[in-house]
């Protein structure tokens, strides 16, 4: 027969949900469209763009971007349904190519697996997601009870609808984000198209937005599906806003709150739309009073809050999303609130400069860095704030450029809220937060180029070569990056490369090294991931298992009680006191291991293995009647031959042989080569045919 331990250690358990394996886990003035600079008009509609609408008087309305201050002359009025034909082609064979160059970029996605950091949570593991799109799981998805910690129903139920038509193949999951982030391209040129008139740089800012490897992450990672489904929703939002800009209405303004919410129930990182939106109003929308040449100090003074009362509506809803994020995060203690606001101030002063430094040299990017906590040297966080400063400043005195302080103040908006202000998990930056603010940047250089070119008379077929060139290593950059994402191991063996002292990083490629069968190889990720992370708790029971395999029982145990000490979640902790309750069940110590047992049980009642654990350590010490009620409620818990046969045994030994021999036949139907369940089995019916004396 088969040790205790063989049968009941929880080896294949989650803890965190960092890591899913082996053990682990075991976001009203109407003005003109203007352009600031001269040239042949370019006008296009939304309606063109985007479908006609039908309201009443409204029918047909179009947002003009006009590069020329003068109303047209009579004469070019018979040319503009050609001219708008002709543009409409232009934008169509732009976005058309923005879509196929995408497509052929991020290919290599396609061949890429799951990987072992929130992917379990999001789908692998999700017992929820992997039943698919049923009516109970849209309502658990609505909910606030999720591993992941955020409230993103739409994010959830894309999920379900993965497993619905692709299962648990990845190359399906993988297909649904490459097509949202092409999606997301082609949508941010046709938004900046329709708030500007000017197609040559909305493509530029699309293709860079493209191809910059920065964003890699937030298409190549299954888990961060919620960021493009975001931004999709985000880019219809504003294009809708551009609409209702140039002719408001109710109609109008419920399309944009309508796509605002997608957006918020996909992920909360847009909840600063709203601010991005008045933005918008000041460049390219020219709806600021000032922008609209109005004199009188008092009509501005309403126009402008005309604006800000105009977004009332879209700025409760960021409230009540930010709200519930929190109230989430805080439930799932998923809040870092030890960390001293000082580190907290240091790390975000940096952050903003590092990720302009990823925007401009998009090297060494890892799936985590880990938070520099007190260890930021002064003069970095100085410098970074120079940066800051020092833009700032050139902004301000170039501010009749109207895209750069829109560019740079989208940049600074939009990042906050994931900038590390409020810490929510360990890391000190993500490149998936770079995705939205570094939208700003573009628009912001693009622009300021595009209008130099033309004030300097730059050539343009130079101009247009040189951004190729740029675009070339971004693109090499972006398929090398892609590549990374094969697997967890290749993942965090680059994570590893690139940052120091990444306790994340050792914790999840140990646990993919000992899924793939290397656990020899994973030991020395797992001590360092204690060594640099002493309070992750899925460190501490990883390093625990390992040592229980190989029979170091003491410091097996000591991993276990430290996971406990540290362990912010009852299910995590539930998981070492059940493994420490497998190793004094070992060492036969019976009454130690149905203590650490019942704890186990305490913390997370649904634990099978707990239940069959305890009653092996309940039926040792002969205390069969507890032992019987434990295994049936192990076997009522989910099909278990392992429950069912140690069932039989305690029917056995106190003599109730047919309710034994059952059990036994249930065993082997779940598992017919059961070995042990056999043996008992036959060794009941020749009992039951042996002749009596």
């Amino acid at each position: 027969m088969r040790s205790v331990g063989n049968y009941v250690s929880d080896h294949g358990s989650k803890l965190v949900r960092q890591m899913p394996v082996l053990i682990i886990e075991t976001s009203l003035i109407r003005a003109p469209l203007r352009q600031q600079s001269a040239g042949r008009p370019f006008a296009i509609s939304v309606e063109t763009l985007c479908g006609s609408a039908t309201e009443s008087s409204e029918v047909g309305a179009t947002v003009t971007a006009s590069l020329e201050e003068s109303a047209k002359p009579a004469a070019e009025s018979s040319t503009a349904a050609p001219d708008e034909r002709s543009n409409l082609r232009l934008s169509v064979l732009i976005a058309l190519s923005l879509a196929l160059g995408a497509l052929l970029l991020y290919l290599p996605a396609l061949n890429n697996g799951f990987v072992n950091y929130d992917d379990p949570d999001y789908v692998t593991a999700n017992a929820h997601v992997l039943q698919g799109v049923t009516a109970e799981n849209i309502h658990w998805a609505f909910g606030t009870d999720n591993p992941a910690a955020n409230w993103h129903p739409l994010t959830w139920i894309s999920h379900m609808l993965d497993i619905q038509l692709f299962g648990l193949q990845p190359r399906g999951h993988h297909a649904n984000s490459v097509l949202l982030q092409t999606c997301d391209v082609v949508l941010l040129f046709i938004f900046l198209l329709v708030m500007t008139g000017r197609p040559w740089p909305s493509a530029a800012v699309a293709a860079l937005f493209a191809v910059h490897p920065i964003n890699v992450e937030s298409f190549a990672w299954v888990a961060e599906r919620k960021a493009v489904l975001s931004v999709f929703f985000m880019f219809l939002t504003l294009i809708a806003y551009a609409w209702y800009a140039k002719r408001p209405s109710l109609v109008r303004y419920l399309a944009v709150a309508v796509l605002f919410l997608c957006a918020l129930m996909s992920k909360v990182m847009i909840i600063t739309l709203p601010f991005a939106m008045l933005l918008l109003d000041y460049w390219p929308l020219s709806r600021f009073p000032s922008s609209a040449g109005n004199d009188d100090t008092s009509s501005a003074r309403t126009s402008l809050l005309r604006l800000l009362l105009e977004k009332i509506p879209v700025f409760l809803m960021s409230a009540g999303a930010g709200w519930l994020t929190l109230e989430i995060h805080r439930k799932e203690k998923a809040l870092t609130a030890a960390m001293p606001l000082a580190w907290r101030v240091k790390n975000v002063i940096f952050s903003y400069a590092a990720y302009l430094g990823k925007a401009i040299w998009p090297t060494r990017l890892a799936v985590f860095y880990p938070h520099p906590e007190n260890s930021l040297a002064a003069w970095k966080v100085l410098l970074a704030a120079a940066v800051i400063v020092g833009i700032s400043v050139l902004v301000y005195a170039n501010r009749r450029r109207k895209y750069l302080v829109v560019g740079w103040l989208w940049y600074l908006g939009t990042a906050f809220p994931m900038i590390g202000l409020v810490q929510s998990g360990r890391q000190g930056m993500g490149d998936r937060y770079a995705y939205l603010p570094l939208i700003g940047i573009f628009v912001a250089v693009v622009w300021l180029i595009s209008d130099l070119a033309k004030e300097r008379r730059w050539n343009p077929q130079i101009l247009v070569i040189a951004f190729l060139i740029l675009l070339l290593p971004f693109c090499y950059l972006t398929r090398k990056q892609i590549g990374y994402w094969n697997n967890s191991i290749t993942l965090f063996t680059h994570a590893l490369e690139v940052t120091s002292r990444n306790g994340i990083a050792e914790n999840n490629l140990g646990a993919a090294l000992v899924e793939a069968g290397q656990s020899q190889a994973a030991l020395p990720h797992f001590l360092a991931a204690v060594q640099f992370a002493p309070d992750l708790a899925s460190a501490h029971y990883n390093l625990g298992i390992l040592f229980q395999q190989q029979n170091q029982l003491i410091d097996a145990a000591t991993q276990y009680r430290q996971a406990i000490a540290v362990s912010p979640d009852a299910f995590e902790a539930a998981q070492a006191h059940n493994n420490l309750g497998i190793i004094y069940l070992g060492l036969q110590n019976f009454p130690l291991a149905i203590t650490e047992l019942n704890t186990a049980i305490s913390l997370n009642p649904a634990k099978q293995n707990s239940y069959i654990a305890r009653g092996t350590a309940e039926f040792q010490s002969s205390n069969f009647t507890a032992a019987t009620a434990d295994f049936s409620h192990a076997a009522s818990l989910a099909p278990s031959p392992l429950a069912l046969f140690w069932l039989g045994r305690s029917y056995e030994v106190t003599h109730d042989l047919d309710r034994a021999a059952g059990a036994y036949q249930a065993a082997l139907q779940l598992a017919p080569n059961f070995v042990d369940a056999r043996a008992r089995l036959e060794a009941l019916r020749g009992f039951s045919t042996a002749p009596q004396h």
